[in-house]
């Protein structure tokens, strides 16, 4: 009976996940059920979030190595165009053993996350204000008439 529970939940999964394919929300829904078939990386709390094909991770985590491979999960899935880690590797369960490896990577990590998300909120305002330029261009072309350009009253 537990085979077929299985089953049954892994094929509505399925279906769910073809039937939102190319939604930001479908895209989430297959990141978390390759999250929640895979050992390492099932049992922490991650939240996932989608925005035009991005995926950004939160949370926390254990380990380095399943920070990486959720973040491997989540680049690996159909629909994904870039992933943000946003995740954290909880100290406390380390028990303090960090070596100085391990924080320079967390600190290079967490630059390289800080350049990423400046970089996009820089692309982002460049397209919103395009988008605001053009569409007061045409706001100005539009209340301009063609007999308002008249200036020598020809008609044309």
């Amino acid at each position: 009976m537990k085979r077929i529970s299985r089953f049954a939940a892994a094929l509505a999964i399925a279906f769910s996940a073809v039937a939102c394919s190319q939604t930001d929300s479908g895209v989430t829904t297959k990141v978390k059920a390759k999250f929640a078939q895979d050992d390492l990386v099932k049992a922490h709390e991650i939240n996932v979030t989608t925005r035009e094909g991005v995926v950004t991770l939160t949370g926390e985590v254990d380990t380095p190595r399943a920070r990486e491979q959720a973040v491997r999960l989540a680049r690996e899935t159909e629909g994904v165009t870039n992933v943000v880690d946003d995740l954290r590797v909880e100290v406390a369960a380390t028990g303090g053993d960090l070596d100085d490896v391990d924080v320079d990577v967390d600190v290079d990590s967490d630059i390289e996350r800080g350049a990423r998300k400046t970089g996009e909120a820089i692309r982002e305002g460049a397209e919103e204000t395009a988008d605001a330029a053009k569409k007061a261009g045409r706001a100005v072309r539009d209340a301009v008439t063609d007999d308002d350009r008249d200036s020598d009253r020809d008609g044309k």
